[in-house]
């Protein structure tokens, strides 16, 4: 595993000192200072979008140019304000009318703004932007966010270009062991990146109580009644359905459980647990209360933090970000959570797609007391801070566009 860079801080408390230096990647290339163009389908929401809006951030920082991308979406914006150029393509389409066109459209641009390097992290938009960067004659790197498991040889194949960077970057060691064995990657061209934390944001001392008052007025949240967080979207995988039949098992009323994300239109998986959760007699203890745009203060709010998934999670960014807030965490065993999750530290893992071993995970997380709360809080958020920050994240991806630029001969400033 990669070294964890020292931020100066592993306290709770030292949160708001955590200082985010890149001046140690400031560079130029022959032509000036260096251009990283990030490629994605849209900037919507979830983990890629917030990844690549994190490291454009930080190329910005290191005095590189940062281009990125996509069909559009909200985060735009937020990509914009960091001092990032979004440029709109639909590279994201998986129409073959539109490969052409776009292929044209994306090489003229690497040529146009003279793009140093190329990092796709997404399959249909790699495919397009493996091709443009071989003909520009510049770097390619590329991250495996999904799921590795392929059904079909078909599916294989519209994989394996995630495979084909000059380096692959995996979110995961459970990510990178699938890759060198399904796809034959060579480990030498791996790299081992988690995902990361912005520690100013998910920070539990800098939620104010005015925030969680707001979310319980509007989830409707009971006093007094212990509150069972999971956060995702409401597909089959997510494990919302194994949540259910798990507070099921527990005293009905002794919890209050909020399923937190949008449905993405799968309203069938919403509408096929309604009557299940009716049956069983849970329909004023479990409620879907949609996205928010506060995350830190939902996880605030709870008292228990589940990850229900039923297939590995690549990686599993709610992991990490319920520790962040201090908030034990139970998870399934299986993927990334194993990589995240200290269990009996900050969490309890547990056997996967067996609801009596999560309701007895929740159950453990709920009997803790004040101090052993207090313990595993502090736990929790040291190991993110010392693990799984932001600032790691960026600059480890920095450290691999460094590497390959150095390999094609641009020298750091004052070469």
């Amino acid at each position: 595993m990669n070294e964890p860079l020292d931020q100066g801080a592993t306290n709770p408390s030292d949160a708001s000192r955590i200082i985010e230096d890149y001046e140690a990647f400031r560079r130029l290339t022959p032509r000036g200072a260096p251009t990283v163009l990030q490629v994605l389908p849209a900037l919507v929401s979830g983990g890629v979008e917030r990844g690549t809006v994190d490291v454009a951030r930080a190329l910005v920082e290191a005095g590189w140019r940062a281009l990125v991308v996509s069909r559009g979406g909200p985060m735009v914006h937020e990509l914009e304000r960091v001092g990032a150029t979004h440029v709109t393509l639909p590279v994201h389409s998986k129409n073959p009318l539109d490969w052409r066109s776009n292929y044209d459209r994306l090489t003229d641009l690497l040529w146009r703004e003279r793009v140093d390097l190329v990092h796709a992290r997404s399959r249909m938009p790699a495919w397009i932007a493996w091709r443009a960067a071989r003909r520009a004659g510049v770097p390619f790197v590329t991250t495996f966010h999904q799921r590795p498991a392929a059904a079909s040889a078909l599916k294989r194949l519209y994989n394996s270009v995630m495979v084909r960077g000059d380096r692959v970057i995996a979110i995961s060691h459970y990510i990178a062991e699938r890759l060198v064995a399904d796809y034959a990657l060579d480990p030498a061209k791996l790299r081992v990146i988690p995902r990361g934390v912005d520690l100013g944001l998910f920070d539990p001392d800098r939620v104010a109580a005015e925030r969680l008052v707001r979310l319980v007025e509007r989830w409707r949240v009971p006093d007094g009644v212990p509150v069972v967080l999971l956060p995702a979207r409401v597909t089959q995988w997510k494990g919302h359905g194994l949540l259910v039949d798990a507070l099921a098992r527990l005293e009905r009323g002794s919890v209050h459980c909020l399923m937190v994300g949008e449905d993405d239109g799968r309203r069938s998986v919403k509408a096929a647990l309604e009557p299940r959760i009716a049956r069983l007699g849970l329909t004023p203890h479990v409620h879907f209360v949609g996205r928010t745009d506060d995350m830190p203060a939902a996880y605030k709010l709870a008292d228990v933090v589940v990850s229900a998934s039923l297939d590995p999670e690549p990686f599993g960014r709610v992991m990490i970000e319920a520790q962040a807030m201090g908030r034990p965490i139970v998870a399934t065993d299986h993927g990334g959570a194993r990589e995240t999750v200290l269990h009996g530290e900050t969490g309890w893992l547990v056997a996967p797609n067996d609801a009596e071993a999560l309701a007895e995970g929740i159950r453990a997380a709920l009997a803790l007391d004040a101090d052993g709360r207090e313990r595993l809080a502090a736990r929790a958020v040291a190991h993110v801070r010392e693990n799984f920050s932001r600032y790691q994240m960026c600059a480890r991806t920095l450290t691999v566009y460094s590497e390959l630029l150095d390999s094609v001969g641009a020298g750091p400033s004052g070469d």
